[in-house]
């Protein structure tokens, strides 16, 4: 179980790492650096990292199954159509990492109810309906201006189905379905909750407190559920990974050398392997930033891919 790094430890690191996405037939693995508007992809059996440069800041990514990327930013929604590097030159050699190019186009507008918002942590139910939130960007204060929204290709975007949110963090979905995960990372806030979910119509409801992270350490952020139908849980501030159990008892906790775990997701050819993206606090230490791997022993499942070619 003892967590091991992605990558070299000189490659390129995040300053706030999130949506890991495992994509299994390229035997790859994607992640989004927000403030640097960055979408990298990394491939374990070539040991080779590319990236691709964003219009806005991105929050999160999903993809339909022609590998477009739905991607949440800050003024809404963009389909992102990946191009493939063309050529090798000796500067990206020698940097580590190649550089594509991307074809954008606009999905859905979001009017935010602040200034200076964007999206943050998303990903599709198990549908294939894309969810994903919105927050203040200046996290300072609570600011519960934040809002959860569902896209799907015949519908577009649905007005707010969940207000008063801070800093929007672990969505994710029970094994069947029926039950979604959401939480609020703030430091004022720190709850998970739990809804019952219409699998037919895509609405939540019967919100309830599923965790109360004030009980335990750190903040929830970036989330995942296993085959076992246990939420894993980032502890923001505490470097843990917690696992809970669909009754909301904590029965794991794994240590990771970052501080800032900020979103976690199964992958590798066995779906054995947990992805863990991390975040550069102020001051930087030397763990921080980077993707981390483990095998917490336990599998997950296949991130759903968008219901819809876009």
């Amino acid at each position: 179980m003892q967590p091991h790094l992605l990558e070299p430890r000189d490659a390129r690191r995040c300053a706030v790492g999130e949506s890991p996405v495992w994509r299994a037939g390229q035997g790859a693995l994607y992640w989004v650096d927000i403030p640097a508007q960055t979408l990298v992809r990394y491939e374990l059996s070539r040991a080779r990292r590319t990236e691709w440069l964003l219009t806005e800041r991105v929050g999160c990514v999903a993809f339909d199954r022609n590998g477009t990327v739905l991607a949440a930013l800050e003024t809404g929604l963009f389909a992102v159509k990946l191009h493939e590097p063309s050529a090798i030159d000796a500067s990206t050699e020698h940097s580590g990492a190649l550089r594509g190019e991307v074809t954008v186009r606009h999905l859905a507008t979001v009017t935010h109810e602040a200034q200076r918002m964007r999206f943050n942590d998303g990903r599709c139910d198990r549908q294939g309906r894309f969810w994903a939130g919105t927050m203040v960007q200046d996290a300072t204060a609570p600011h519960p201006a934040g809002k959860l929204y569902r896209y799907d290709a015949q519908a577009g975007l649905s007005a707010p189905i969940v207000e008063g949110l801070c800093t929007q963090n672990g969505l994710a979905w029970s094994p069947d379905g029926r039950t979604m995960y959401l939480s609020d990372s703030h430091a004022s806030s720190r709850l998970i909750w739990a809804f019952d979910y219409d699998i037919d119509d895509g609405a939540p409801t019967n919100r309830r407190v599923f965790v109360n992270l004030h009980e335990h350490a750190g903040r929830p952020d970036g989330a995942a559920v296993d085959a076992d139908g246990c939420y894993w849980t980032c502890a923001n501030d505490a470097g843990l990974l917690l696992r809970f159990t669909p009754s909301g008892r904590l029965d794991r906790k794994l240590a990771l050398p970052a501080s800032k775990p900020a979103m976690c997701a199964f992958g590798g050819p066995n779906f054995d392997t947990l992805f863990v993206t991390t975040i550069c606090p102020d001051p930087v230490g030397e763990h921080d930033g980077f993707v981390w791997a483990l095998n917490p022993g336990v599998r997950g499942l296949p991130e759903p891919e968008f219901a819809g070619t876009l």
